[in-house]
């Protein structure tokens, strides 16, 4: 039987890249981009990508009910990849928009690059041709701060390409990896069968296909 694999459609995110990345690991899978809460709670994986701001993002997320088939995923312990605003969203809060409240299961804030203080000293002192521009777009290198089934056959240091303005500020122990971009950043989190990232996996060449591929073989358990 095929694997299934569901890709939540909240007409935000970069859904048929992230499709085409999984068929190109396995043409075999069963990959499926929809917002039917039937469809999603059928598949074996689920994928919570996401672009745009986070306040159209959770205005749709909940106008369609994606936030009771989020939590319904993980309440099953099924395998979840939140990626880019999809990690944002499952933030307590961001202070995009003026403010918008998120899913809330993991613990913490999304803040805006330029308003950190470190950030602003960090650009301040550099030369005119190195200093961080927002939104932080390109690669960066990602430093593995756990040991984890998703970092499988991936190196520490490897690169992965990122597009956000905002960035996660959490508890340690909800870390995966970080970035330095002006401040260390998170860049990947994980609790219990969620792992998050800020970077694109689709978008990251051979490291990022091989998280993927990591993704669709685990299951859901450290």
């Amino acid at each position: 039987m095929k694997k299934q694999i569901a890709v939540i459609d909240y007409g935000m995110g970069n859904l048929h890249s992230v499709a085409s990345a999984l068929m190109c690991i396995d043409d075999k899978l069963d990959v499926r981009v929809t917002g039917d809460a039937r469809q999603i709670a059928e598949a074996d994986h689920v994928i919570f990508p996401g672009v745009g701001a986070i306040g159209d993002c959770m205005a749709e997320i909940r106008r369609l009910n994606v936030d009771a088939v989020v939590a319904d995923t993980i309440d099953s312990g099924k395998p979840l990849l939140a990626i880019c605003v999809g990690m944002q969203a499952l933030m307590q809060r961001s202070d995009e928009n003026q403010g918008v409240d998120c899913l809330g299961y993991f613990p913490g804030e999304v803040k805006f690059f330029a308003d950190n203080a470190q950030f602003k000293q960090n650009n301040q002192a550099a030369r005119v041709s190195e200093k961080m521009k927002v939104p932080h777009m390109g690669w960066n290198n990602l430093e593995q701060t756990i040991e984890h089934p998703l970092w499988h056959n991936i190196d520490n240091a490897a690169r992965f390409y990122f597009v956000h303005s905002y960035y996660v500020d959490t508890q340690p122990e909800c870390v995966a990896g970080t970035c330095e971009y002006g401040l260390c950043f998170s860049a990947a989190l994980a609790k219990r069968s969620v792992f998050a990232t800020q970077f694109h996996p689709e978008k990251s060449h051979q490291s990022g296909l091989q998280l993927l591929k990591n993704f669709i073989q685990w299951n859901g358990t450290c």
